[in-house]
């Protein structure tokens, strides 16, 4: 390959001399944990998801509109090789397993954990949150007692995994 055909497929400065090329695999919604991204356009925070998703064990990572390309080079470095090990799908809110849950802040109940069955967690974009219309389509609305204002879409999808899958006290 000519070098600045390669170095153009690239966004690091070092001169990378090798690419990998992979199918992008798309897969359906599926529990029992899943989380579903909408609007969350930071391709860093996608991978961010991805990556936690991985590390607490959720079947699914589900892309709404206008959600960043988790396929993208910012979001598989930040991801850390999470997106070859977690299923991605694109689909809507009518898609999702089990129990919808969305995340809004300061509204709605704290959320606990463990999770009783399946469950979606909807995370919405950083300062749109959720649309009212996809809230509507939740069976439950939740939010993080947190301090402060808020937390960005991966800080906070982190934690409600967390909370969703630690052990009972």
């Amino acid at each position: 390959m000519e070098p600045d055909v390669l170095a153009g497929a690239s966004t690091l400065g070092s001169g990378t001399r090798a690419i990998g090329v992979y199918e992008m695999r798309w897969t359906q919604a599926a529990g029992p944990l899943c989380v579903y991204l909408h609007g969350v356009r930071d391709p860093g925070n996608v991978g961010a998801v991805l990556r936690s998703a991985l590390a607490f064990g959720a079947a699914t990572v589900v892309l709404g509109p206008d959600c960043a390309d988790p396929f993208g080079p910012k979001a598989v470095r930040a991801s850390m090789g999470a997106i070859f090990s977690v299923p991605v799908a694109r689909g809507e809110v009518g898609d999702l397993p089990g129990e919808r849950v969305a995340l809004v802040a300061h509204e709605g109940e704290p959320l606990r954990g463990p999770a009783d069955g399946e469950i979606s967690v909807l995370v919405g974009a950083e300062r749109e949150g959720l649309p009212a219309e996809v809230v509507a389509a939740c069976e439950r609305v939740a939010h993080l007692p947190i301090a402060s204002e808020s937390l960005n879409a991966a800080m906070a999808a982190t934690v409600a995994l967390y909370e969703l899958t630690r052990i009972a006290d």
